[in-house]
């Protein structure tokens, strides 16, 4: 190579790499955006995966996770303003309207679409019937939380009364609820993963029934935020919602294995083959929302099963308290 030549190359190869830089973009150069988590769960999915993908980067976004264990400590982070995006029950963002709040909490993209518990009897049943709980000690969940009140709806459709029929035990936290029936509490239990898989490969319990499947569609798990967020930051929020469209298509056509293995980043601590059960069995019973939409159809079986649990004063506008218009520009533009 002459001497000249060697010179251009050099220049080309900065040029290169400037270019690259330019598409990938830099932390500094990113929008950040700081997300709270109800709870750290497999049945996420689709979040992480738009972390470990690269989605969010893709989008000139920078995530921050946290993770503000428990639906109330979730929702005082986003009103008063320590995280911009909350990850939690669309049921939040009710209750927040119910009080009057003249900032609403507004849901734009769907995570989940189903309960994530799971019914884990103590005893192995070969033939089970939802009767089989009558006059049985249920450990359940906290009271005005999503999962208690689909418990409870589920339990109603199945002819059984939760006040009158079961001993029922609703002062564990939820974090100790694995611990408790492991030590003897209650025959049955209604349990998240992986605590569920856990639980069985231990010999300590048995999955019987999905509550999920049970209960019936609904926006379990959604991204909101408060409607001054959104409106003064629109296209952060678009460029969000993109992303998780693109998780969401990719968890929808992989394996289970990939799956698996963009998760175990974020939970290092949790055996792989625990991780890759749970995967499977969230996304055999169709947990995962394929598309970030907040289906009106949901919203109005989640209102029925808050109903039925006595924890809704007043049927909220879907209108006032979904904005579909960032998931449906999404389906759109994303590039298949």
């Amino acid at each position: 190579m002459g001497k000249t030549m060697k010179p251009l190359l050099a220049v080309l190869v900065a040029l290169a790499a400037v270019a690259l830089a330019a598409c990938s973009g830099t932390a500094a150069d990113r929008t950040k955006i700081r997300i709270g988590e109800v709870t750290r769960s497999i049945f996420y999915a689709p979040q992480y995966v738009a972390i470990s993908q690269g989605f969010f980067k893709d989008e000139g976004l920078d995530v921050e996770l946290t993770t503000t264990a428990g639906g109330d400590k979730t929702m005082t982070a986003l009103l008063s303003g320590a995280i911009d995006v909350a990850l939690v029950g669309s049921e939040t963002s009710i209750y927040v309207n119910q009080q009057g709040s003249g900032d609403p909490v507004i849901n734009f993209a769907q995570v989940t679409q189903t309960d994530g518990t799971f019914l884990v009897s103590r005893k192995k049943i070969d033939k089970f019937d939802w009767s089989m709980l009558k006059g049985s000690t249920f450990l359940g969940q906290r009271k005005g939380g999503m999962p208690q009140m689909a418990g409870e709806f589920t339990l109603k459709k199945k002819g059984i009364d939760p006040q009158k029929d079961l001993k029922l035990i609703q002062n564990v936290d939820f974090a100790n609820i694995p611990a408790a029936f492991a030590s003897g509490t209650g025959d049955y239990v209604q349990m998240f993963e992986p605590q569920a898989t856990v639980i069985e490969k231990e010999g300590k319990g048995f999955v019987i029934a999905s509550f999920g499947v049970e209960s019936g569609q609904l926006p379990y798990t959604v991204f909101m935020s408060k409607k001054s967020f959104i409106d003064k930051n629109s296209k952060s929020i678009q460029k969000f919602t993109n992303a998780v469209y693109k998780a969401q298509r990719w968890v929808a056509e992989k394996p289970v294995d990939d799956i698996t293995a963009a998760l175990m980043p974020f939970f290092a601590d949790t055996d792989k083959e625990i991780v890759k059960a749970v995967v499977k069995r969230y996304k055999d019973q169709a947990s995962f929302a394929t598309d970030p939409i907040v289906d009106e159809k949901e919203w109005n079986n989640l209102q029925d099963v808050m109903q039925a649990a006595g924890e809704l004063q007043q049927r909220a506008d879907y209108g006032k308290l979904v904005n579909n218009t960032f998931a449906q520009k999404a389906i759109e533009t994303v590039k298949k």
